[in-house]
């Protein structure tokens, strides 16, 4: 079952992770200058509700709260329970957790897969084991805890968390940093005005993992924006399937992904004891979920800001106001970077404007208010209600410089009774009231920003958002495309050795109903005459072995012949040739072709990712795929709206389009292909390893595109017979 088909099942029930009524901390001291005191202190002091049971194997009191030698000794078994021991004593304390019938346990403790040892890695693998065999379920270990702002639960030592209590607001965060979880995202988003329900950093996701928590988090009533920073996704079907939850929910989520570097995946392995996988596959699966991607954590809980405001971009056309001209103009240079558009207004703003504006004034997007509005009680005020009521413009980003407490009210209930986001630019202060700050503003549910970039940012997030939104809201059930049979592909895949040559490879393609070149295979020159004269038309002539992936490199492939002694000597010339690059490779025969038609070459492709499995690739092709690298990505299956969005990312893309006197391409036919390809990928993908398509012929518009040339490799261990000639035409 895909995970198109799978809902959200699989997901835990963490309500008494996050509320527990009854909470153990097994390492409790009195000591403040040790972790478990810290911890424990502050757990007590955050005003926890619930039942609080320190664990000490000396016993006595700690606190004021008796405190027990074993979690087996509680009076009652424990919803939560958290760890703070040496590492070699983690598994007898989760055992005894089991032993009292505790459903939760955090485990705070390092030294565990995060060395890169194998003694870390074991002990990490008997806590995942552990857990599957007694139900307790762990988060950690090597993270930093958890905090509800809600209900008033903690348990982490961090500076970032007081005995004040914080407000809380639309955001909840899920982490597998601490630093980062709990320092750069939830406190500076706090600092920023931003009220935060959940946090937790769940560090090496033994059991519970980062997505288990983002689940909660998705179905918790309160929370709108779920932002996450991730080391590595630990399973690309339950990416999945939480992003289909949240975006039927209509709750954005926002990642920081780490390792978009090499040196950064060394990094994050190195920090989780996880591999990361591979980062542009990661790109695109965040583009196909409507998962938005930040490059740092101020960025993510800015665009948090705007997207909280509960109300969808419908479109990317955007508008300004200001007082100060050179903030308008950097306002425009800066948004068309971000694919912000700044539209001409209606005929009705126009004429309302033109009443309101000086003569100096230039009535136009974004609308620079002159030195003029100083001067004037409720210009400002008018302005930018004639503006907001304007059907074409999606976004507001009003520049406030130095303003009055009466203006930037204003703002704030114009932002809050608008229908359309609100992205306030405030990069100056109040000229009648010093201490109001734009934190206060945010605390009011409008975002405020103090710079352009940032402010810009975010209002492209939000757009970004709000095309997914739609994308998602009018998709179409998926559907197989016609004549795509799977058993007929699986059947004549299994027939093959492990390196398909060709004329195999198309033979698998033709039985999803891929359009393939018409060829035949000769195992002499006579044969490969008499086929060239059955085909009646110029050929090609390749070598066919299972041992030469690239034919072109081995001197294996004549092109454009049109007779019959052109053919033999082709024949022997590329019989030759092969035999002296690859002297010990099998030698099939040669396979006769006829010549493809002149249009865009593309390359289709499929990969195996360690997180999301089978990927499919879209590129211009030929050569080009290997010095351009415009490929595109997707995980299948996909519609063929999705193919097409593969296609239009391509920087090349305008080749369809037919330049400087070319015939314009058919890209439906293009299009077509990709989507049998996702499905070829999701049926047989656990069997293949690599598949390319290089190139398929893209024909003038209403001809349709032809496979050219194509290799597939099996999966290692994959049932198959020893490579035979197919003489399939």
């Amino acid at each position: 079952m895909h995970w198109r088909d799978a809902g959200v099942t699989g997901f835990p029930e963490l309500r008494r992770f996050f509320t527990p009524e009854s909470f153990a901390l097994v390492g409790a001291t009195a000591d403040l200058t040790k972790f478990g005191g810290r911890a424990l202190k502050l757990t007590q002091e955050f005003g926890y509700r619930g039942r609080l049971y320190p664990v000490n194997p000396r016993g006595g009191e700690i606190f004021g709260m008796k405190a027990y030698a074993s979690v087996r000794d509680l009076p009652e078994a424990p919803d939560h329970v958290g760890v703070v021991v040496a590492a070699d004593r983690v598994l007898g304390v989760l055992e005894d957790c089991a032993a009292r019938s505790a459903k939760f346990a955090t485990v705070l403790t390092s030294g565990f897969a995060e060395t890169g040892t194998d003694d870390g890695i074991a002990m990490q693998a008997r806590i995942a084991e552990f857990s599957r065999r007694s139900g307790v379920r762990v988060m950690g270990p090597n993270c930093n805890g958890f905090i509800n702002f809600v209900d008033r639960v903690v348990f982490a030592s961090t500076a970032t968390v007081s005995s004040a209590p914080r407000p809380t607001g639309f955001v909840s965060i899920a982490a597998q940093s601490g630093g980062l979880g709990m320092v750069n995202a939830m406190w500076r988003a706090q600092e920023a005005g931003l009220g935060v329900n959940h946090v937790v950093t769940c560090g090496n996701d033994a059991d519970l993992d980062i997505l288990d928590f983002a689940h909660f988090m998705v179905d918790d009533p309160a929370t709108r924006v779920v932002m996450l920073i991730a080391e590595r996704i630990p399973s690309g079907a339950k990416l999945f399937a939480l992003a289909e939850k949240a975006a039927r929910a209509v709750k954005p989520i926002l990642i920081v992904k780490l390792g978009r570097t090499e040196a950064g995946q060394r990094a994050a392995q190195s920090h989780t004891g996880a591999m990361t996988g591979s980062d542009v596959v990661h790109d695109a699966a965040f583009r196909q979920l409507g998962i938005i991607r930040c490059v740092d954590c101020n960025e993510m809980y800015e665009a948090a800001m705007l997207l909280g405001e509960n109300r969808i971009a419908r479109g990317r056309g955007a508008s300004g106001l200001s007082i100060s001209g050179g903030n308008v103009v950097l306002l425009t240079d800066l948004g068309a970077g971000h694919g912000i558009r700044w539209p001409e207004y209606g005929a009705d703003t126009h004429a309302r404007l033109a009443e309101l504006m000086p003569s100096y004034g230039r009535v136009s997007n974004p609308a620079d208010l002159t030195t003029a509005a100083v001067g004037s009680l409720d210009m400002y005020q008018q302005v930018l209600d004639a503006i907001s009521e304007d059907p074409n413009v999606d976004v507001m980003i009003p520049i406030v410089t130095f303003g009055t407490r009466s203006d930037i009210e204003y703002t704030v209930a114009a932002a809050q009774r608008s229908s359309k986001p609100f992205a306030v630019l405030w990069n100056g202060g109040c000229i009648d009231h010093p201490a109001l700050a734009p934190r206060d503003l945010v605390g009011q549910g409008v975002a405020v920003y103090r710079d352009t970039l940032e402010c810009v940012q975010a209002v492209g997030r939000a757009m970004d958002y709000g095309a997914f939104h739609q994308q998602h809201r009018e998709r179409q059930p998926l559907r197989r495309p016609p004549a795509a049979d799977a058993d007929k592909a699986r059947t004549a895949l299994q027939r093959f050795a492990r390196t398909l040559t060709e004329h195999q490879s198309k033979e698998v393609l033709a039985a999803y109903g891929f359009t393939v070149t018409c060829e035949q295979l000769a195992r002499t020159a006579v044969e490969a005459q008499t086929i060239a004269q059955t085909l009646a038309c110029a050929v090609a002539l390749k070598i066919s072995s299972p041992d030469i992936a690239h034919k072109t490199q081995s001197g294996g492939v004549c092109l454009g012949l049109t007779d019959a002694d052109s053919v033999a000597r082709a024949f022997s010339q590329v019989t030759a040739n092969a035999r002296a690059h690859a002297p010990e490779a099998r030698i099939e025969g040669v396979l006769v072709q006829e010549m493809a038609p002149p249009g865009l070459e593309l390359m289709l492709g499929m990969i195996r990712d360690p997180v999301f499995g089978s990927v499919v690739a879209a590129g211009i092709g030929g050569i080009h795929v290997e010095v351009l690298g415009d490929v595109a990505y997707r995980v299948p299956p996909i519609s063929r709206q999705d193919s097409h969005a593969m296609l239009e990312e391509l920087r090349g893309y305008r080749l369809f389009e037919g330049l400087r006197g070319d015939r314009a391409r058919d890209i439906e036919a293009a299009a077509a292909a990709i989507e049998r390809l996702s499905w070829l990928a999701l049926d047989l993908g656990d069997d293949i390893v690599e598949l390319d398509i290089n190139p398929l012929i893209v024909g003038a518009r209403g001809a349709g595109a032809v496979v050219v040339d194509a290799l597939i490799v099996r999966a290692e261990g994959a049932e198959g017979g020893e490579a035979r000639p197919s003489n399939q035409q």
